[in-house]
Order: C-alpha cells, then sequence, then structure tokens
C-alpha cells in the first residue's frame, strides 16, 4: 500500500498546531512529526501559511459538517439555530486545534492567525446566512438583512456563553435559547 505523504504532512502539521501553535511550528518540525524530508513538504505546499490554510479549511468543513448534523426538520427554525449555535461554540471549546489557536491569539497576537479565527468567523456567518436565507424563503421568518442577523445570532450567542460568566452564574442553554428567543427570534417570526 503505497504511502499518502500529503495526508502524513497534513496529519503532522495538525499535530503541531495543535500542540505548539503556528508561531512555533516550523516546517522542520513538522517533517519530522510527518517522519518526511523538509522537501517533501514543498512539493505539495508553498509554505507554512499554506499548510495551514489547507488544515483550517478542513477544520471549518468538520465544523459545519457537525452544525448541519444537528438540524432536525420537525424541530422549528429558532430550535434548529439554537442546536447549530450551540454545537459551533462546542467545537470551538473542544478542538484542540481552536483551543490552540484561541490562546495564541490572545496571548501573542500572532497576524497569521487572527487571519484564520477572522476566516472561521467569515465561515460560520456565512453558514447561518445561508439558513436564514433557506427560512425566509419559506415564510418561517420574515425578510431580514441575513448577513447582519447572522452575525448578531453568534455574536450573541458566544458572549452569552462566554462573556456573561466572568462577572455572572453561567446560564443555562435552556435560558440562552429563550434570550436569543425572545430578542432575536420574536423580531424575526413571521
Amino acid at each position: 500500500m503505497a504511502v499518502d505523504r500529503r495526508r502524513l504532512i497534513l496529519d503532522a502539521a495538525t499535530k503541531s498546531f495543535s500542540m505548539f501553535g503556528f508561531k512555533a511550528t516550523t516546517m522542520d518540525r513538522v517533517a519530522k512529526l510527518a517522519n518526511v524530508g523538509k522537501g517533501t513538504i514543498y512539493t505539495f505546499f508553498t509554505n507554512k501559511e499554506e499548510l495551514f490554510e489547507e488544515i483550517v479549511s478542513t477544520l471549518v468543513k468538520e465544523m459545519i459538517a457537525q452544525a448541519e448534523a444537528t438540524i432536525r426538520p420537525d424541530k422549528s427554525f429558532s430550535e434548529n439555530v439554537q442546536q447549530v449555535l450551540a454545537k459551533l461554540l462546542e467545537f470551538r471549546t473542544t478542538h484542540v486545534l481552536m483551543i490552540k489557536l484561541l490562546q495564541e491569539e490572545k496571548e501573542i497576537g500572532t497576524p497569521a492567525v487572527l487571519d484564520m479565527l477572522n476566516h472561521i468567523e467569515d465561515e460560520i456567518i456565512s453558514y447561518l446566512k445561508s439558513k436564514i436565507d433557506a427560512a425566509t424563503q419559506k415564510g418561517y421568518i420574515i425578510q431580514n438583512d441575513s448577513e447582519i442577523t447572522s452575525f448578531l445570532l453568534l455574536k450573541t450567542y458566544v458572549s452569552l456563553v462566554s462573556d456573561w460568566e466572568r462577572n455572572h452564574e453561567p446560564l443555562s442553554s435552556e435560558q440562552i435559547a429563550n434570550i436569543i428567543k425572545f430578542y432575536l427570534m420574536k423580531g424575526l417570526s413571521s
């Protein structure tokens, strides 16, 4: 069976970025973890940034696939939005690479990491926007600026889960669902 060197490199780089962050990951380290020569990496990827982009792209696809799997046709749009947001946040707080990226951005402020985190947020907003557009077309919610609505849903949910907890008792999933339903979803209801 042929060895998939590209896959070995991607797996090794994911491991390195997860363990050491973007800044401390070198192509030498990736080559050592993948058990390939450094030159082999450059046959597949131009530089560390391109390798990082590919890994983050895969991470985003995985995150969205997990969110998509939570959608249930028998649930209301509001309930499905709540489940999707919960799954996206759970992914952000449990996936080792995401945790490391958030930590590096907070502690070091590495520009490439900030760019990737912004890219991830843009992808999440785009995903939510597609769901809001579909709900609008089906008449489940009223006409709205779906990009702003997606941004507000994401930021509100993240704020209620993480920012609120800094100075208050954590909110239960049910409380968060009720807050989002009351402040955001009722205004969109048709």
